[in-house]
């Protein structure tokens, strides 16, 4: 069967350039692309691909990492890469636990972009030397008390990631293309769990342990 991949991404011009990318090694291939994870959702039921290859941040209702978990719900064989411009510290762990078959931060992409297709292609996954240091870091700290971010769901983390570089709920809204009481609704959630009692407070936090 002929190589099918399907690439998602809300900005065009990163579909373009990953798409360049795949046809330089794999000129053969079939390349579809989806500007968010609804739209890659109807098409996985549509057609056969071999490899999903999808950003972390999207918007809409749904991350990439939601993406994942419905992926690995409905086609379990289906691997899924994960592309991200986020350190590998903050999500690459989710992504795994999630069900990616790998995860790569956008920095690295044109140096390892293939090297993951390949490795995915053989029904491998595909961890990164960085990835692999934090995993590790990850089972010998599994008996500590976690991060306080890492109590935060995808979504609240996202939220408060956009709080702590300073957007307001109508921006993060409009970014997110979720409602203004949505995003009340993880900010109360975000102060609750992190034991916080204002927008200060998040970014501060935010800034002091780099999640931006």
């Amino acid at each position: 069967m002929k190589l099918s991949i399907l690439l998602v991404d809300d900005h065009q011009i990163v579909r373009r350039g990953l798409k360049q990318i795949v046809l330089d090694e794999f000129a053969d291939a079939k390349i579809i692309e989806a500007g968010s994870a609804e739209e890659a959702i109807k098409l996985i039921r549509q057609e056969e691909f071999n490899l999903v290859i999808s950003d972390i941040s999207m918007p809409g209702g749904r991350s990439g990492i939601d993406l994942v978990k419905q992926v690995h719900e409905e086609y379990p064989s289906l691997a899924v890469l994960i592309l991200s411009m986020h350190v590998e510290n903050q999500y690459a762990i989710r992504a795994l636990k999630a069900g990616a078959s790998g995860y790569l931060t956008k920095a690295s992409v044109c140096f390892e972009l293939i090297k993951a297709i390949k490795q995915l292609l053989g029904g491998r996954k595909y961890i990164s030397d960085a990835v692999a240091e934090l995993l590790a870091d990850n089972m010998m700290a599994k008996n500590k008390n976690k991060s306080s971010y890492e109590l935060l769901s995808d979504r609240e983390l996202e939220v408060m990631k956009l709080m702590g570089s300073g957007k307001s709920i109508s921006e993060i809204s409009n970014e997110l293309s979720l409602s203004i009481n949505t995003i009340s609704t993880y900010r109360a959630r975000i102060l609750e769990k992190m034991m916080m009692h204002s927008n200060a407070d998040i970014m501060r936090y935010v800034i002091e342990n780099q999640l931006l």
